[in-house]
């Protein structure tokens, strides 16, 4: 009788971490596909693997030997995945002989042994789909709400997505005779495999309508516009994502995808934002900085005037707080006005005598 635990080279009391790297090292050695492989050892190798990678199977075998009911060498592989083992990582360094893609080399093996990638148990997912929206960008500070027409696939409005005439009962699938999956035998250079699909007819939901919704002829889903309403909140930046969650395509009795909306935001011919800030330029006269003045400023919100202190000096920038963009605390940043002042190109006669004047007076 074979002993697992020398054929993968582990003592008896190794821990499933040791297990794992022995096996590891021998499946890479042995493969079939790899120059110098065997395949009659790789067996041999997957069946010690199989049996004390899991508990159970690894305590029975212990107290019963090769023979006991349910083990490996009965044919009921559990598979790899559900010992945490990742077979890419036997093949991504490349390997000669090797004719398949290293990335779906698991995918495989979760179709021979069951196990790996399974989907028994999980919903099937719609599609998640995007769209665009342009805003301007007094609507990205203070936020709007937008009507978007989405063509999808979404849920039959007749029937709710059951795919049922309204009133008609749902039968058991002939095809899967209720069971949602369907077994198939598959053949392989290590033998033939007992695998499971989702059953084509019902989706794996085991029933079908005894009548056909006469919309959607039974599938539930079918082609259709949907409004959405986006509520673009304040203060939103161009490129940003909104997610709805669930509103993305439909499939038959599953669950449906979400759908991303990414905004953009036109560029402003005066404003630009910086955080919560916003920033514009303002040119002022010579006369303004050194005596001060008044300024009108057109906001986001309307007009507002802006005082300029006398003794202005270049490059200093004027802040009004609490004007800025809003934000989720319930606050607001501040605006920033860039003063930069405007220097006279040619002087009058007068002019000159006045600045000469100022000049003797040592300003």
């Amino acid at each position: 009788m074979s002993d697992y635990y020398k054929i993968l080279g582990v003592e008896k009391n190794a821990s499933k971490e040791d297990i794992k790297k022995a096996f590891h090292k021998l499946a890479h050695k042995y493969h079939p596909d790899k120059k110098g492989g065997d395949e009659k050892k790789f067996k041999e190798i997957n069946e010690a693997y199989q049996t004390l990678s899991d508990d159970e199977k690894r305590s029975q075998y212990d107290m019963y030997g090769k023979g006991f009911q349910g083990g490996a060498g009965a044919g009921g592989f559990s598979g790899f995945g559900g010992a945490g083992f990742d077979f890419g990582d036997i093949f991504r360094n490349g390997g000669a002989g090797v004719e398949f893609d290293a990335s779906n080399v698991e995918d495989l093996f979760s179709t021979f042994f069951g196990g790996g990638r399974s989907t028994r148990g999980k919903s099937r997912r719609g599609r998640d789909i995007s769209a665009d929206i342009l805003i301007s960008f007094h609507d990205s500070i203070f936020g709007i709400e937008r009507k978007l027409n989405i063509s999808k696939v979404g849920n039959c409005d007749t029937c709710g997505g059951s795919g049922a005439k309204k009133g008609s009962e749902m039968v058991r699938c002939k095809t899967c005779n209720g069971a949602g999956r369907i077994i198939e035998n598959k053949r392989s250079f290590l033998g033939t495999f007992a695998t499971e699909r989702v059953c084509d007819k019902c989706f794996g939901a085991g029933s079908t309508p005894k009548e056909n919704c006469p919309l959607c002829k039974g599938e539930g889903v079918l082609k259709k516009t949907e409004e959405i309403t986006v509520k673009v909140p304040v203060g939103i930046e161009d490129g940003q994502m909104i997610r709805f969650s669930g509103r993305g395509e439909a499939v038959p009795h599953g669950i449906p995808g979400d759908l991303y909306v990414k905004i953009h935001v036109e560029k402003h011919p005066v404003w630009r934002r910086e955080g919560e800030n916003l920033i514009t330029n303002m040119e002022i006269r010579l006369t303004d900085a050194l005596l001060g003045a008044t300024h009108k400023l057109k906001t986001l919100e309307g007009e507002t005037d802006i005082k300029i202190p006398a003794g202005f000096a270049f490059g200093e920038i004027l802040r009004i707080k609490g004007k800025g963009v809003p934000n989720e605390r319930g606050g607001r940043g501040d605006i920033l006005i860039h003063i930069s002042i405007k220097m006279p190109k040619k002087l009058s006669g007068k002019e000159e005598e006045l600045v000469g004047k100022l000049k003797e007076a040592g300003l």
